[in-house]
């Protein structure tokens, strides 16, 4: 359910002020139908000494809120925060229901960008600064597997193991390369195994940089295995018809392209990432290297630099990178035509003597 409110002048002043970074800690409630300023703080320490300062003398146990709450980090829209769902145990059935329909809107209202992470509580152990760091731990684990899924992923393990560390040289802790859990715990969630993070040099982070603010439209980035680094090749402005000459045929690369084209009468700026592996020409190591990297990247490109990537492609051959190809993988067919049962034919020839049958009033008919 989605219910929008009106918001008040002064709240939205407020909002204003907050997204410019004046602002540690914002208080929304809902007040005759309309979002209203409850309360609000300017920062005085560091985010971690001022959170449970301010943060929980502003909460009451029988009277739901939202909760803006701002840290030191930024992202390229500004100071990056967390939005936090107040809503007691003891707060009214209809108070609950409210406040969780109006979610959405004050979300909307303040700018989803901003937000890093959401959290919700109904106790304040559940959103004090202990709680958030449980929060963050929790949104940082896996996914639960089933236990197909885990002796598959063991196996998984195993082999990687033997490949890294017949080719690599495996560094632990925070470059770890390869690292295997097996205590259960909120911060572990399932045994697993983390994809090998190489650093992007600085020449890349530029690059994807500009990327994100729509002023370059292709970046190329290659592994050096030596430095273990992930260093830009070029980026060099691509059109469309120009990207299969971008793909060499003998060496592992990933892509960025900033892909323009309409659909449906909008004009559309879609970022694909395309990984391409050139078959069986490459040695084990790089296919190894390129596959296990792809997936740490992809996550700290989306995060860090917050690119929104429409679409993922492993290619072996840079010519597949057609115009058709691109659009119909970045707007697949979501509804194929179905044919129409058709109904099989009668027999072929004749079918038989007419029958003679006796009518109601006695007398003879054809049939």
């Amino acid at each position: 359910m989605f219910l929008a409110l009106v918001v008040t002048p002064e709240l939205r002043e407020f909002l204003t002020r907050a997204r410019g970074g004046a602002l540690r800690l914002l208080k929304v409630c809902i007040q005759d139908e309309q979002l209203v300023l409850g309360a609000c703080r300017e920062p005085e320490k560091s985010w971690e000494q001022d959170y449970d300062h301010f943060l929980l003398s502003l909460l009451y146990d029988q009277e739901p809120c939202y909760i803006l709450y701002r840290l030191d980090s930024q992202n390229a829209q500004g100071y990056e925060w967390i939005f936090i769902s107040w809503s007691p145990d003891q707060s009214p059935v209809k108070q609950k229901m409210l406040y969780a329909a109006t979610r959405a809107t004050v979300k909307k209202e303040f700018g989803g960008g901003h937000v890093k992470y959401e959290m919700f509580g109904t106790t304040e152990e559940d959103i004090c600064l202990l709680g958030y760091q449980r929060h963050v731990s929790s949104c940082s684990g896996p996914a639960p597997l089933t236990l197909a899924e885990q002796e598959l992923q063991r196996i998984k393990i195993t082999e990687v193991r033997e490949i890294v560390n017949y080719f690599v040289c495996v560094r632990v802790c925070v470059c770890c390369p390869l690292q295997v859990k097996t205590e259960i715990s909120v911060e572990s969630k399932h045994q697993t195994l983390q994809g090998l993070v190489f650093p992007l040099q600085e020449t890349a982070k530029r690059a994807l940089q500009q990327l994100s603010q729509k002023r370059i439209n292709y970046i190329q980035l290659r592994l050096d295995v030596q430095k273990e680094t992930i260093e830009l090749v070029h980026s060099n402005p691509t059109e469309t018809r120009e990207l299969p000459h971008r793909v060499p045929k003998d060496t592992p690369r990933y892509h960025f392209f900033l892909y323009k084209h309409s659909h449906e009468g909008d004009y559309l700026e879609s970022v694909v990432f395309i990984y391409s592996m050139p078959g069986y020409s490459c040695s084990i190591k790089e296919r190894m290297l390129y596959s296990s990297c792809k997936s740490r990247l992809l996550e700290d490109v989306e995060k860090d630099y917050h690119l929104e990537v429409a679409k993922k492609l492993e290619i072996d051959d840079g010519d597949e990178l057609t115009e058709d190809f691109l659009y119909d993988e970045v707007h697949p067919k979501q509804h194929a035509h179905k044919q129409a049962f058709a109904k099989p034919r009668g027999p072929a020839g004749k079918r038989g003597h007419k029958r003679l049958i006796k009518g109601t009033g006695g007398t003879l008919q054809n049939s």
